[in-house]
């Protein structure tokens, strides 16, 4: 990991974009513009996809405010698909690791993006804290309940 580095930094291996963007300015609205209307979010961190752009910005919104600090490292992308690699620190400074796929439409707009997370035990603890942050406005059921 890399310490002392600011939030959502992008290496040179990775393109600036709005979805790293909306990530340092931890806005639901960021991630909204980047959205299809229609796009579909499944992760790691949820029991079931979550759909709609509504949905999915208040999602990555929340999110995004678990972050300590978040480093974007490498991108491949082939056609309407880019993979991307991230570091981050969440929760007290637990780190964690994963990767973003992100499927685009004709208009460049996000229609799918699965997000993967890692170690586990900080991937549950994560959902979990994604879940209280969220209670009331998200179905309870699209996260872990904790210890």
């Amino acid at each position: 990991m890399n310490d002392g580095t600011r939030f959502a930094d992008v290496t040179d291996d990775v393109e600036d974009r709005p979805w790293t963007r909306a990530f340092a300015a931890k806005d639901p609205e960021a991630f909204a513009a980047a959205f299809d209307e229609n796009v579909v979010l499944e992760a790691s961190a949820l029991r079931s996809p979550v759909e709609g752009r509504d949905n999915v910005k208040q999602v990555m919104g929340a999110a995004s405010g678990i972050y300590e600090s978040l480093v974007f490292t490498q991108e491949i992308t082939a056609g309407d698909r880019s993979c991307i690699e991230w570091e981050a620190t969440a929760l007290g400074g637990k780190e964690l690791r994963g990767s973003t796929i992100l499927t685009v439409n004709e208009d460049g707009r996000i229609v799918r993006a699965v997000i993967q997370h890692r170690p586990l035990d900080n991937l549950i603890a994560f959902s979990a804290e994604l879940g209280r942050r969220l209670s009331g406005r998200i179905e309870a059921g699209h996260f872990h309940a904790g210890a």
